[in-house]
């Protein structure tokens, strides 16, 4: 519903977050996707108004709340549920290593715009909490990121993929 009415709209958008991850584990393996509550978005941050128009258009509710921009699918949803905007090129935590990858980096897969696998990658690994780890680990599971990833990412995330490579268990 989101990426059509960002589509119809003409908007320049990619699903990031464990949707993302989803879609690229679903090319290997069907079985092994993980599913997600909440849907992530990457847009540029002077998109968000056109952005704004086209999901109202299509019934959701847009939300700033703590610092967060998001759209509710209907006024009873809750934000663990909604649709979580994340802006290209920014950080979206002053103390990450690394700002969100750009949206020249997103291919379509399946039915909607995602990143790339290797900005996929980074953004998963800048933010580092276990619950980004995780679709990581799902990554390397099935065969789509391995040891040959190292020499791929930026000096600051190297050591963080070694980790789930070496102890993939936590």
């Amino acid at each position: 519903k989101v990426s059509s009415a960002l589509d119809g709209a003409g908007l320049p958008y990619a699903v990031v977050g464990d949707c993302a991850v989803a879609a690229w584990v679903a090319t290997v393996d069907l079985a092994a996707v993980r599913n997600s509550q909440d849907v992530d978005i990457l847009l540029e941050r002077s998109d968000l108004p056109a952005a704004i128009a086209a999901l109202e258009h299509s019934g959701f509710f847009y939300r700033h709340s703590a610092g967060l921009d998001m759209f509710l699918d209907g006024p009873d949803s809750k934000a663990k549920d909604a649709v979580h905007v994340v802006f290209a090129g920014e950080k979206v935590q002053p103390d990450y290593v690394l700002p969100t990858p750009t949206l020249d980096q997103a291919e379509r897969i399946a039915e909607f715009a995602t990143l790339g696998l290797e900005a996929l990658v980074c953004i998963k690994l800048t933010s580092n909490r276990r619950k980004d780890q995780v679709p990581v680990l799902d990554l390397i599971e099935v065969g789509l990121v391995d040891e040959s990833w190292l020499n791929k990412l930026p000096d600051p995330l190297r050591p963080r993929l070694q980790e789930l490579l070496d102890n993939p268990e936590g």
